[in-house]
């Protein structure tokens, strides 16, 4: 595991080279100035780099989509809500969550309250319309998946769409164009003193807007050449701003099927994020439509969102 990590982007500044060159004969050609050689860390390279085409790696996306029906997951949540402009962070305590999701959007997420292991929120969704149940204020939200919330408990500003596309790399839609850029990153490894080099892809997928030449970003999944595993995602809304961040951890098996061990989801506009360490995982069950339902107690307080 990498204790710190620094990236760098490889690239030039010819703005920069050109002026070390002018200045360069002035430095060497004064007594006083003294020229000393030191070693620099050596980057280490990965035993084996792959070569994929944007066409094969839309294709390795599209057939695991298509391959994907249902999922059920036992994860570890570490909740931060970030407040950016003040540089402060407030960690909450770990919970259990169990997952379920099955296509096209239905998704139900059951969050325990630490220690006491009684329900903290109850999220579900038909795939249009979300019902959240957060029995500590008995209240119960309801509303269209693309409703935003408002809320200053994070929690309660939980949205099954966004969720959704975090455990799971979507498929391309038909209306999408791609490309994909090759480039390198340089990981600093505090803990061995040593730098890493990481080849990977970037997918770039884009969307034509309506009645022009106009290309509106959709997302961004970069892949480790390693194993060309998708290792971030990055979703982008309607008005082109980063909406969701999603970075995956190492890849594990889970009966046979490869995930990866932690989600880390980010919200930078809602300013929060969610950690998941991924207990257990089941690919495909057999889910039913009742188990995408939230039975809401006598008493609740209902707020529909607009």
């Amino acid at each position: 595991m990498i204790a710190a990590r620094r990236k760098i982007r490889h690239g030039r500044s010819w703005t920069a080279i050109a002026l070390l060159a002018t200045a360069f004969p002035l430095l060497t050609g004064c007594a006083s100035m003294v020229v000393s050689k030191r070693k620099l860390p050596l980057p280490v390279a990965p035993p084996t780099v792959q070569t994929a085409s944007a066409d094969e790696l839309v294709a390795r996306i599209n057939e695991q989509w298509a391959s994907f029906q249902s999922l059920t997951a036992t994860v570890d949540i570490q909740a931060s809500k970030l407040k950016s402009q003040e540089g402060i962070a407030t960690d909450y305590p770990s919970f259990r969550g169990n997952l379920l999701l099955r296509k096209p959007e239905m998704l139900r997420i059951l969050g325990k309250m630490p220690v006491v292991q009684t329900t903290m929120f109850d999220l579900a969704s038909d795939g249009t319309r979300f019902t959240l149940l957060v029995p500590p204020r008995s209240k119960v939200y309801q509303g269209l998946n693309a409703a935003r919330g408002k809320s200053p408990n994070w929690y309660e500003n939980l949205r099954p769409g966004f969720l959704f596309s975090a455990m799971v790399v979507r498929g391309l839609a038909p209306d999408e164009l791609y490309s994909v850029i090759s480039e390198s990153i340089t990981e600093e490894d505090a803990a061995k003193k040593r730098l890493l080099i990481r080849p990977e892809y970037v997918l770039n997928i884009v969307r034509r807007k309506p009645g022009g030449q106009e290309l509106a970003p959709v997302r961004v999944i970069r892949f480790h050449r390693e194993d060309l595993l998708p290792y971030e995602q990055d979703l982008y809304d309607e008005n082109g701003n980063l909406e969701t961040q999603v970075l995956y951890g190492p890849y594990e098996d889970f009966g046979g099927s490869k995930f990866p061990s932690t989600i880390t989801l980010k919200r930078p506009q809602d300013e929060y994020q969610l950690l998941m360490t991924v207990e257990r995982i089941m690919a495909n069950p057999g889910l039913s439509d009742d188990q995408f339902q939230v039975k809401i107690p006598n008493g609740s307080t209902i707020q529909v969102l607009q």
